[in-house]
């Protein structure tokens, strides 16, 4: 068994330096988190050589040079937890092509006998050459240094609502059913009330005056739900939660602002100027009023030339998602289909022996995120009167609320990809235009499938 082992593993060795060479002037690289091992041709081009560098900055511009005086153009190295970025931003910066290379390429051709560092790069050097290997997706420096702050501010935005839900917490613990008076503990009503409670009111007719004219309870009603015992400790712990709710309000709006110095900078200069659509959504309009993002959306237009927050559905956040994550360029998706397979809402499954195989992604890749925040998009839908609002519960009384929630995301995802990318404009026809398409569309089966069993679909009479 171990001699046939070694027979097959020395034919794979020998097929794969069979190969044509089709990049001559490549690299590879395996990054380590002290020294990164570099393969590159030598400087006559007849063999090849290996050098260990240290990772300082200094010693990486020096790594940057040997490899530009042995006339190398292009770059693979793998995605080795954060310690490729610097890797690959000096390079860059010295005008190489950098590929950043997945670690599962690498693992699925056959040859490689023995696993070193010294090996690693060899191994990813030839492969390269070969061209067989694929560079992942990289959004140019621009939207990498706007990606940092918009995933920075999401880590604050979940502290937020991580305080919100202590708040909640200490209320609930004092019987005080702000949640219950309202529909929303942060919305105008709700947080009025908690900042009352903080300062000292007690009084539930008092709390109860502070609600807004759109609440649909009457003050009495709220009154009966903000009737509690009022123990120390949990108004204590209420008042710590509000002072750090508000803390990371002031460090999100400090984003935001750095987050719009950013896009301006990104704004085109014949687009400075231009202003956003009015939306046709009544309470989209309202809800980007309360969330104070319509600066944010105004920015986001002018950067794109196009307002994705059009589509049923889409926020602020969601384009704001989308544009850091992959840019206003699409082009390097050549279809929709590759752009919703790479945000991970394609719906094909793979199979072996019947089974489907389970598919692991990174939890904080930008395909992950952009994906997540489009299934985020999606449960708005749910009652919305529209025609995605339609097509959501047709699909969630069919398949269930999980595949209607990632078929939705996945149709969100195709709309915003033809805005961008070809700038077709989103038109809702209503989920009356919808059920009706829908109806007749059943009609046409049932009649073809009446047809095939030999009967005559006739409608009933009136």
């Amino acid at each position: 068994m171990s001699k046939n082992g070694k027979t097959k593993r020395a034919s794979n060795t020998q097929r794969i330096e069979s190969l044509p060479i089709l990049e001559p002037h490549a690299a590879g690289i395996d990054v380590g988190s002290k020294q990164h091992w570099v393969c590159a041709p030598t400087q006559d081009g007849t063999s090849r050589e290996v050098v260990a560098f240290g990772a300082t900055t200094a010693e990486l511009q020096d790594l940057a040079a040997w490899l530009k005086a042995r006339d190398v153009a292009s770059v693979a190295l793998e995605s080795t937890g954060v310690y490729w970025i610097a890797v690959a931003e000096v390079l860059e910066e010295q005008g190489l092509e950098v590929w950043l290379v997945d670690t599962r390429q690498l693992a699925q051709v056959p040859g490689r006998n023995i696993k070193t560092d010294p090996i690693d790069c060899q191994w990813i050097q030839r492969l390269h050459s070969y061209g067989l290997l694929r560079g992942a997706f990289r959004p140019t420096e621009v939207i990498a240094q706007l990606r940092t702050l918009v995933r920075d501010k999401a880590i604050l935005v979940a502290e937020s609502a991580d305080w919100m839900r202590r708040m909640q917490k200490s209320l609930d613990q004092m019987n005080v059913r702000v949640h219950r008076a309202v529909s929303d503990i942060d919305g105008t009503t709700g947080m009025a009330i908690v900042r009352a409670i903080v300062q000292g009111d007690r009084d539930p007719e008092n709390l109860a005056k502070l609600r807004d004219y759109r609440c649909q309870k009457t003050e009495a009603q709220i009154a009966r739900e903000l009737q509690g015992h009022w123990r120390a400790d949990h108004l204590f712990s209420l008042q710590q939660a509000l002072k750090m709710y508000d803390s990371i309000a002031e460090r999100i709006a400090a984003y935001d602002q750095e987050i719009q110095r950013q896009l301006a900078h990104m704004t085109p200069p014949e687009r400075s100027d231009q202003t956003a659509p009015p939306l046709a959504n009544a309470n989209k309009v309202r809800g980007i009023k309360r969330r104070g993002e319509e600066q944010m959306r105004q920015a986001l237009y002018r950067v794109s030339g196009v307002d994705a927050t059009q589509i049923d559905g889409v926020g602020v956040q969601t384009v704001e998602t989308v544009i850091s994550e992959y840019g206003t360029d699409l082009s390097q998706f050549p279809t929709e289909k590759h752009f919703i397979s790479h945000i991970t809402l394609a719906p094909h499954m793979a199979k072996s022996g019947g089974k489907p195989l389970p598919r692991h992604k990174k939890p904080h890749s930008a395909s992950t995120r952009v994906g997540n925040a489009l299934r985020m998009a999606a449960l708005a839908l749910q009652h919305s009167d529209t025609a995605l609002g339609a097509y959501y519960r047709h699909t969630a009384q069919r398949r269930g609320a999980d595949i209607a929630d990632f078929a939705s995301a996945r149709k969100i995802g195709v709309l915003i990809y033809r805005l961008l990318r070809w700038g077709q404009p989103y038109i809702d026809e209503g989920a009356q235009a919808y059920e009706k398409r829908y109806q007749q569309q059943q009609i046409k089966r049932l009649t073809a499938k009446a047809k095939t069993l030999g009967y005559q679909l006739i409608p009933a009479t009136a």
